[in-house]
C-alpha cells in the first residue's frame, strides 16, 4: 500500500505541475489577447512589407526597366570627346614636332531598318513580363503566410487538446487506483493508466515545442513573431461554382499565363530585330576639332555613311535563327505553362472538396467517439468494462478531435490554395489595407533614358541630348 501511494503521489505532483503549467500558459494568452491579437490579415500586410524575397524581384525588376532605358539611349546621337597628343622624333636631321589635338564628335544612326525599335518594344515587353512575375512572387508569399498562420493555429490547438488528453487521464488513474484499493481492479489497470499519462505528458511536451517551432515558421515568412494572440481564421473567400469556372478565370487572368504572354512578344520583336540586323543602314558623322598644327583654330566636318552586310561568315544568319527559334520556344512554354495552371487549379479544387469532405466525415467521428468514451466510462463503473477499454475509447476521441481539427486547418489552406492557383491570392483580391509597391514608379523615372551627370555642363549636355531623342 506505501508503494501505490509513492507512486501516486509522485504522479500526482507531475500531474499538477502540467497542469498548472497550461494554467499559466492560458492566462498568459489572455494577457496578451487583451494587449493585441493577430489576425490572418496582419500576416499578410507584415509579409508584403517584410519579405527581402520581396524586395529582391522590385530590384531585379528595376534592372530590367533599365534595359528599356538603354534601347532608348541607341535612338538617340552619341557624342564623345577625343584628345591626343603626339610627338614626332626626327633623329637631329630637324626638330622634333609636337602635335596636339582636340575633338568633339557626333555619331547618329539615320536608318537602321527598325531594329533599334524593335529591340525598344522587346524590352519594354520584357518588364511588363517582370511585373507579372512580381505578382506571382506576391502570390507565392502570401500563400506562404496564410499556411504558416493556420499551422500556428493548429498547434495551438493541439495543445489544447493535449491538456485535455492530460487532464482525462490523470482522472482515469484516479479511479483506477481508487478502484484498486478497494480490489475492483488489479494493479495492471494502474499501471495502464499510469502508462498513458506518461506517454500524454510527452505528447503535450512535443506540442508545445511544435508551437515554438511555428512560430518560428512564422516569423521567416512574416519578418515578425506573433505579438498576442492569434484571432480564428475570418471567413474563407468567395470561390467560383465550379472547377471549370476556375480554371477558365485562372487562363485570363493568371500571371505567369500573362507573363509568358509578354514573353512570346517580346522574343518574336528580338527574332525581327536580327531579322533587320541584315537590312542597311545609315549613319551620320560631324566632328569639330583643333589642334596645334592649325594654330588651334576649329574645323568642322560632317557626313553621311551607309553601309549593308555583305558576307560575315554566316554570322547573322545563325543569330537570326537562334532569336526564331527562342520565339518559337516562348510560345511553347505559354502553351505548356497554360496547361500547368489549368491542372493546379484543378488540384487545388479536388484537396479543397477533400478537406471539406473530411470535416463532416471528422465531426461525426468526433461525435460517436465522444459518446462511446462515455458508454465505456459508466460501464466500468459497473464492472462491465475495463481500464483498458476506457483508456482506448478516450484514445479514440483523442484521435478524432485531431483529425476534426486537421480536417479544418486543411480545407481553410485549401480555399487560399484555389485563390492562388487562380491568380486571384493578391493584396487587391484579398482587400489588404497595405500601400502596394507602383512598379511603374521606377520604370516612369528612367524610361527616357536621364543621363547622371557628375557636373552642370553635363546636365546642359543631356538636355540637348534629349531634344534628339525618341522614344
Amino acid at each position: 500500500m506505501e508503494g501505490r501511494n509513492g507512486r501516486r503521489g509522485t504522479f500526482g505532483r507531475t500531474v499538477r505541475a502540467l497542469l498548472m503549467g497550461s494554467a499559466l500558459s492560458a492566462l498568459s494568452a489572455l494577457a496578451a489577447s487583451g494587449a493585441w491579437a493577430e489576425s490572418l490579415a496582419d500576416a499578410f500586410v507584415q509579409t508584403y512589407r517584410n519579405s527581402p524575397l520581396l524586395e529582391q524581384q522590385r530590384l531585379l525588376l528595376r534592372a530590367v526597366d533599365e534595359d528599356v532605358a538603354v534601347a532608348v539611349s541607341a535612338l538617340r546621337p552619341a557624342i564623345n570627346g577625343q584628345a591626343a597628343l603626339s610627338r614626332t622624333f626626327n633623329g637631329g636631321a630637324a626638330p622634333n614636332v609636337t602635335s596636339a589635338s582636340l575633338s568633339l564628335i557626333l555619331d547618329y544612326t539615320l536608318l537602321d531598318g527598325g531594329q533599334r525599335l524593335m529591340r525598344l518594344g522587346a524590352a519594354k515587353e520584357a518588364v511588363l513580363a517582370g511585373r507579372y512575375r512580381l505578382i506571382q512572387q506576391e502570390q507565392l508569399l502570401l500563400l506562404q503566410a496564410a499556411r504558416a498562420y493556420l499551422s500556428l493555429i493548429q498547434t495551438i490547438r493541439n495543445v489544447d487538446l493535449r491538456e485535455s488528453n492530460l487532464r482525462l487521464l490523470s482522472e482515469q488513474l484516479r479511479a483506477a487506483e481508487d478502484r484498486f484499493e478497494v480490489g475492483e481492479v488489479t494493479r495492471t489497470d494502474v499501471t495502464i493508466a499510469e502508462a498513458r499519462l506518461a506517454a500524454a505528458q510527452s505528447l503535450l511536451a512535443n506540442a508545445r515545442g511544435q508551437v515554438d517551432i511555428q512560430r518560428e515558421s512564422y516569423r521567416l515568412v512574416t519578418g515578425v513573431l506573433p505579438s498576442g494572440s492569434l484571432e480564428p481564421p475570418p471567413p474563407s473567400p468567395e470561390l467560383p461554382p465550379d472547377v471549370e469556372r476556375a480554371q477558365a478565370i485562372a487562363l485570363q487572368i493568371h500571371p505567369t499565363i500573362i507573363a509568358a504572354q509578354h514573353d512570346v512578344a517580346a522574343a518574336t520583336l528580338i527574332a525581327n530585330a536580327a531579322e533587320a540586323d541584315r537590312l542597311p543602314t545609315i549613319d551620320f558623322r560631324s566632328s569639330v576639332s583643333s589642334s596645334r598644327a592649325s594654330g588651334g583654330d576649329p574645323s568642322l566636318t560632317a557626313g553621311i555613311t551607309g553601309s549593308v552586310p555583305i558576307y560575315n561568315g554566316g554570322r547573322l544568319s545563325a543569330l537570326n535563327r537562334r532569336a526564331i527559334a527562342n520565339a518559337q520556344a516562348a510560345r511553347a512554354a505559354l502553351e505548356a505553362e497554360a496547361r500547368s495552371v489549368v491542372d493546379g487549379v484543378g488540384q487545388a479544387w479536388a484537396l479543397l472538396r477533400i478537406a471539406r469532405a473530411q470535416i463532416i466525415a471528422s465531426q461525426q467521428q468526433v461525435r460517436s467517439a465522444q459518446l462511446a468514451f462515455e458508454g465505456f466510462r459508466e460501464e466500468a463503473l459497473l464492472g462491465a468494462r475495463t481500464t483498458l477499454d476506457v483508456l482506448d475509447a478516450e484514445q479514440e476521441l483523442l484521435d478524432a478531435r485531431t483529425a476534426a481539427l486537421q480536417a479544418e486547418i486543411d480545407a481553410q489552406l485549401a480555399v487560399y490554395q484555389v485563390l492562388a492557383a487562380m491568380g486571384l491570392m493578391t493584396t487587391d483580391h484579398l482587400g489588404l489595407s497595405v500601400e502596394r509597391y507602383d512598379p511603374t514608379d521606377y520604370h516612369n523615372q528612367v524610361a527616357n533614358a536621364p543621363a547622371v551627370s557628375p557636373s552642370p555642363q553635363g546636365g546642359r549636355l543631356d538636355s540637348v541630348l534629349r531634344r534628339f531623342g525618341r522614344d
